[in-house]
């Protein structure tokens, strides 16, 4: 019963971490981000105009199928929706839009009540005119409007994405939709309502963004015609709008940039083009199943590192613009694939947007009512899928470097891809444990050449003790056991040598503690799991966090499971 009580007070005291951590992402965002104005790039990043770091920690609310109401209306009050994105902790919404809403009169001028009347939706209908009556009897582009101003006004950017031509579930390679001259992709087309839509929100503050195509694909896609039509519809958006950031998508199912490597973009306008890319277990196959996990994570991070990372090294910023697992927790594909992500999107500082906000759907592929299980919400929209996954997910949404953040000399993280928590100190006691911890609160190390773990400021370095045991923080620093070399295919094992000669790896306990054990899933087996001892070392920086004004409070509208 004792050791009960004494776990259940350190998951008590964890939780209360995590949510103030989040609080402070609310605070940090709210203050530094919305109100910094028209945004442009500095090299690989995004900046306000005052050259701060911006980071977009998004999520995508899809706005594309065939009624082309944004999703959830019928669920909950827009002022509601956009409330929970921002006290959930994201900064902007990735809002997706098919062509023909902004290009054919007398679809964008179809109301919300009749677009719903016409696919028989007469329950989607009753909940917008319960929880929406100001928008129910809006046009479409009316109530695509409204949306965007209502997270506006919660301090919420806007990402506008062309996510398709013809409104429907995205995407397949023989869906008309693919690539420029398909069936229900004609480029002037494209680059009207291109241009139609900047203009339409011009001047409109929190749209921050447009990204000019989702995945293009199929057996049409080519280089030439990327650059020949990607560039004009750049440009249509620069002319119309040239206060957001254009988005460029790559080839096949925008996982492959590959090609720029060779040929540059050329623009008329500068400061303003940002990359993106798209990353899902299934992108694949079902590797992370059949594979061992430390040997498909390396391959895969270095294959997109290959296709698109590589343009961070250039000095052009990679926004990951759609990831996202099953957050039921049953898709061992995805629970693995996951962990690997974390750890490159924490490793490069990506800015990225989770597929999705929504938890289920008006009508998708025939189906009414359909639920998101990738979603963020349940099905009712009434409270947090999975609240754990929130938690990882939180821990990206505050930047780690970039301008305004790094401030002097840049430190270390040690991060922990499947908590989603950084190794910190656990008290100030002479002989203290490191454990896990927010991100946002934990101690800067310092990783020497001679591969020491040091507590920046302190003599304290990070030690193994024995298999089975916590490490330790320890003043004597000589012996093997503070030699942490970053191993496996993976590169995410820390492991050490004991005085015994043995090998062991970091690993983390159920109290959160930092332990070292034996090194999991070296071999080629495809059956074991390594995600608790895969810790990957970040580069940091100083962040003023913690001085951000706290006269507000965080009040999420939704209720967590």
């Amino acid at each position: 019963m004792q050791k009960k009580h004494k776990m259940g007070r350190c998951s008590r005291t964890l939780v209360l971490k995590l949510l103030l951590s989040l609080v402070i992402i609310t605070l940090f965002l709210g203050d530094t981000i919305v109100r910094g104005g028209v945004l442009h790039t500095n090299s690989r990043w995004i900046v306000n105009e005052d050259g701060q770091r911006v980071k977009l920690a998004c999520v995508n609310w899809v706005s594309h199928l065939e009624p082309v109401v944004a999703e959830g209306l019928s669920k909950q009050p827009l002022d509601v929706i956009s409330k929970g994105i921002k006290s959930m902790g994201f900064n902007c919404v990735r809002l997706t839009w098919p062509i023909l809403l902004i290009t054919n009169d007398s679809f964008a001028s179809l109301t919300v009540r009749h677009s719903f009347q016409n696919l028989g939706l007469l329950q989607s209908i009753a909940g917008v005119q319960t929880n929406n009556p100001s928008i129910i009897d809006l046009t479409l582009i009316q109530a695509f409007q409204a949306v965007v101003k209502s997270l506006g006004d919660n301090d919420v950017m806007v990402i506008l994405d062309n996510h398709i031509t013809q409104p429907g579930w995205c995407c397949s390679n023989s869906d008309g939709n693919g690539f420029f001259g398909d069936k229900y992709f004609d480029p002037d087309l494209w680059i009207l309502g291109l241009t139609k839509m900047a203009t339409l929100f011009n001047a409109v503050s929190n749209v921050v963004a447009m990204s000019l195509r989702n995945e293009l694909r199929g057996p049409k896609q080519n280089v030439n015609d990327w650059y020949r039509y990607m560039m004009k519809g750049a440009e249509a958006v620069h002319a119309a709008n040239p206060d957001v950031l254009v988005i460029l998508s790559g080839l096949n199912f925008d996982k492959d940039l590959s090609f720029i490597q060779k040929r540059p973009v050329n623009l008329t306008f500068k400061g303003k083009l940002v990359f993106e890319a798209h990353w899902y277990a299934f992108t694949d196959g079902q590797a992370w199943v059949n594979g061992n996990p430390n040997q498909v994570c390396g391959q895969v991070a270095g294959n997109m590192m290959r296709t698109s990372g590589f343009l961070v090294g250039q000095g052009w910023p990679l926004f990951v613009s759609e990831f996202g697992i099953d957050q039921r927790g049953t898709n061992v594909n995805d629970n693995r694939y996951i962990n690997c992500f974390f750890a490159v999107a924490a490793g490069l500082d990506l800015d990225w947007a989770l597929w999705t906000h929504v938890g289920s759907y008006y009508f998708r592929q025939g189906v009414i009512g359909m639920e998101e299980f990738y979603g963020i919400l349940s099905l009712d929209w009434s409270q947090v899928r999975n609240t754990t996954f929130l938690n990882r997910v939180s821990a990206l949404q505050l930047p780690f470097q970039g301008p305004g953040i790094t401030e002097g000399r840049p430190y270390k993280l040690i991060f922990h891809p499947l908590t989603g928590l950084c190794v910190e100190r656990k008290s100030m006691l002479a002989d203290p444990l490191p454990t896990l911890g927010p991100c946002s609160s934990s101690n800067g190390w310092q990783y020497t050449p001679q591969k020491i773990l040091t507590i920046k400021g302190t003599y304290f370095c990070l030690q193994a003790e024995n298999e089975g045991m916590p490490a330790r923080l320890s003043i004597i620093c000589s012996g093997s056991n503070s030699k942490w070399e970053m191993i496996s295919d993976s590169k995410l094992h820390l492991s050490s040598k004991l005085s015994n000669g043995s090998n062991v790896c970091l690993d983390v306990d159920e109290n959160n503690i930092i332990v070292t054990n034996a090194c999991k899933c070296l071999s080629r087996d495809h059956t074991c799991d390594p995600g608790s001892q895969w810790f990957k070392i970040i580069d940091s920086g100083r962040r003023s966090i913690l001085t951000t004004s706290t006269s507000s409070t965080l009040n999420s509208p939704l209720s967590s499971t």
